[in-house]
């Protein structure tokens, strides 16, 4: 298996992680908090994207899908554009909702293509380009990627883990 195929599989279990998670959820259920300073699904969910989207978009030099794609605009927020959930404080995570989950699919969907369709163009010796000089050691695009991988399965964890509890009340 090459690395190229190796991360489009993970990032396709993203994928069918979260459409599992979020399909057939209420907006009630999707915005739930478990208490006041618990994160929802649609809060995970968006953020996982949001992040996936600012990291994919910055490796690229591309602008990001939020962006260039009228996300922003469409999840109308009461946040900076810029905003990826990063250091956001319980009541800012709380006012991030959504009226269905086709919304918070449909975000993620537009990202997930971009990042396969990205990922797809890559070979091995691209992903030791250097992307972040702001670590010791400097960070590579491959390291970048598994990043990633691994930050949006622990949001996609956290947030299964909320359905479940929602779906026992």
């Amino acid at each position: 298996m090459k690395s190229v195929e190796l991360l489009t599989d993970a990032f396709e279990r993203i994928n069918e992680e979260v459409h599992g998670t979020v399909e057939d959820l209420s907006a009630q259920d999707l915005n739930a908090r478990l208490d006041p300073r618990a994160n929802s699904v649609t809060w995970l969910v968006w953020h996982l994207t949001r992040v996936q989207d600012d990291h994919l978009a910055d490796a690229a030099g591309q602008e990001q899908v939020w962006i260039s794609e009228g996300w922003a605009d469409r999840f109308s927020l009461p946040l900076p554009p810029e905003a990826t959930g990063f250091g956001q404080s319980a009541h800012e995570a709380g006012q991030v909702e959504v009226d269905s989950g086709e919304l918070l699919l449909g975000y993620f969907d537009a990202v997930h293509a971009r990042t396969q369709a990205y990922v797809a163009g890559l070979d091995d010796a691209a992903l030791d380009r250097i992307v972040d000089e702001n670590w010791s050691p400097p960070v590579t695009l491959g390291v970048r990627l598994v990043s990633v991988v691994s930050d949006c399965l622990q949001h996609i964890g956290q947030a299964a883990f909320v359905r479940g509890v929602l779906e026992r009340r």
